[in-house]
């Protein structure tokens, strides 16, 4: 190396060097004085293209200095680094011959720290919270009863088992488990795929679409939660159809999965409560609902019974209505006859006075014959007043059948058909509710015929009875005249002589020797 760039001696001409003599030259030496090193710096310019390497500038103030993170390092890396966000990298300083340039590949980059962290997880947030993602209007409603409930988590943790035990305590339901990463490279784009998975099944089809998503994971560091806090991971939870709970760390843990999810759960059991509901207390509401709707049912019937009741009596009777006008058609017919004799006779009367003077022949002879003519027209009189009466009585009886009410009556009618199809649904109802009740009266009288001491007969054993009373102990079968013994079909009686001999064939257990004392 040091040959290389000696000075030519005097008098000799200078030599010659190629281009890429002097970039190898210059390789090496930057190579062997650097050959590992750390830097910490602002990220500028970042570029990603199709090859997958990653291109990066490293700034401070003053200065900048280029570097590249080769396509398997960058697959690698926890923490992709982003613009403006300061780190720490390690690696190696070379040069790229190309372009007359150095550069550090870049072989490890993390972070400078706590706030750097915080730093870039805020200018997510902010570029997000622009699009509208965080938005309330966006976030979708949860099902009150989903049928299915797709869990994207570890398998091999405690958080699964602590949201199945509080599903089912409260509603047991089909849960779905998506296998994946909760921290490392891995977590975010297996949770991203989870969640796309999820969304693509077919509703209806051999496995079941899920009705809610539940992302779950257990606390931890900002680190170990921070594929939770990756764009994609926000993203994929923003464009999902399936209303999602997250429910990533404990209730002091934050990450961007919480503000774009339809609801935020600060632990894995909070999120299965919010998933479903109580059974008990659903079970106990519908059966208030229930007792509610049969009491208003009753009430309702009733009141409108006693209203129709009370309309009922507050309408005339038909013949009532009609009563007042026959009574005036039978004093009117009363009247007519006597007054029409009257009329007659005043005539008769009257004619004989002014007939009187007239006792000429021709005269007295006209007389009679209108005397005659008005006997015959007296005569027909009657008959033709009949059949006026008549007359009038049939007019007086269409304007009676058109006093009727019929506007009301058809009232009257159709609350009858009213009542009478309440009476209906009631009777059904009756004979419902008493079709439970025999039900339930079955089941209790198999399980009073499973637990009587009739089915323990049946297995062997046997009950003493004496004077119908059971026997329990031996001095009270001593004591008793004679024994009944029950086996499960049927009874056997011992007399007392009997009772005695059984009882004295018994013998007493031997006491067993003591063993005597060694002092």
């Amino acid at each position: 190396m040091s040959d290389l760039f000696e000075e030519p001696e005097t008098g000799v001409n200078a030599p010659e060097f190629t281009v890429t003599e002097i970039s190898g030259a210059v390789k090496r030496t930057i190579e062997g004085s650097f050959s590992r090193v750390r830097v910490r710096g602002e990220v500028g310019r970042v570029s990603k293209p199709r090859s997958g390497h990653l291109y990066l500038d490293l700034k401070d103030d003053r200065s900048v200095l280029s570097g590249i993170i080769w396509k398997g390092v960058a697959s690698k890396l926890q923490t992709l680094p982003e613009e403006g966000m300061e780190v720490i990298a390690t690696g190696k300083l070379t040069t790229f011959g190309g372009q007359s340039k150095y550069q550090m590949v870049i072989e490890d980059i993390a972070p400078a720290g706590m706030g750097a962290l915080m730093a870039m997880l805020e200018k997510r947030k902010a570029l997000l919270a622009s699009e509208g993602l965080f938005a309330p209007e966006r976030k979708k409603p949860l099902p009150y009863l989903p049928e299915v409930i797709g869990v994207v988590t570890s398998p091999s943790g405690a958080v699964i088992r602590d949201i199945l035990h509080r599903l089912r305590d409260r509603f047991p339901r089909k849960v779905l488990i998506w296998p994946v990463a909760v921290q490392g490279a891995k977590c975010a784009p297996e949770v991203v795929n989870a969640i796309n998975g999820f969304n693509a099944m077919t509703p209806g089809g051999a496995l079941p679409r899920p009705d809610l998503l539940i992302v779950a994971r257990g606390g931890g560091s900002i680190e170990d939660l921070w594929g939770f806090n990756e764009e994609s991971v926000a993203r994929a939870a923003a464009d999902s159809e399936i209303p999602l709970i997250s429910a990533v760390g404990h209730e002091t843990d934050t990450t961007l999965i919480d503000f774009v999810s339809d609801r935020r759960a600060p632990t894995p059991t909070a999120a299965a409560e919010h998933a479903v509901p109580v059974r008990l207390e659903l079970l106990n509401w519908v059966s208030e609902q229930d007792a509610r709707l049969t009491r208003a049912l009753t009430q309702a019937v009733s009141q409108r019974g006693q209203r129709l009741r009370d309309v009922a009596r507050a309408l005339p009777k038909p013949e009532a209505l009609i009563e007042t006008a026959s009574q005036r058609l039978d004093v009117a017919t009363a009247r007519l006859d006597p007054a029409l004799r009257q009329t007659v006779q005043v005539k008769r009367i009257a004619l004989e006075q002014r007939s009187a003077p007239l006792k000429g022949g021709a005269l007295m002879q006209r007389v009679r014959h209108e005397q005659d003519r008005l006997k015959v027209l007296s005569g027909r009189a009657a008959p033709g007043l009949s059949r006026s009466v008549q007359q009038k009585r049939q007019s007086l009886d269409q304007r009676i059948a058109r006093l009727r009410i019929p506007v009301l009556i058809q009232d009257i009618e159709r609350k009858k058909e009213k009542l009478n199809t309440i009476s209906r649904r009631f009777s059904l109802q009756g004979k419902t509710q008493l079709s439970k009740w025999e039900a339930k009266l079955d089941a209790v009288t198999r399980m009073h015929q499973t637990l009587g001491y009739k089915e323990t007969l049946k297995r062997g054993y046997a009950v003493v009875h004496s004077d119908d009373q059971v026997i329990t102990s031996k001095s009270a079968a001593e004591k008793a005249t004679a024994l009944e013994i029950e086996f499960h079909d049927g009874r056997v009686a011992f007399a007392e002589e009997k009772t005695k001999t059984a009882a004295k064939s018994v013998k007493k257990p031997t006491k067993p020797p003591e063993q005597g004392s060694l002092f």
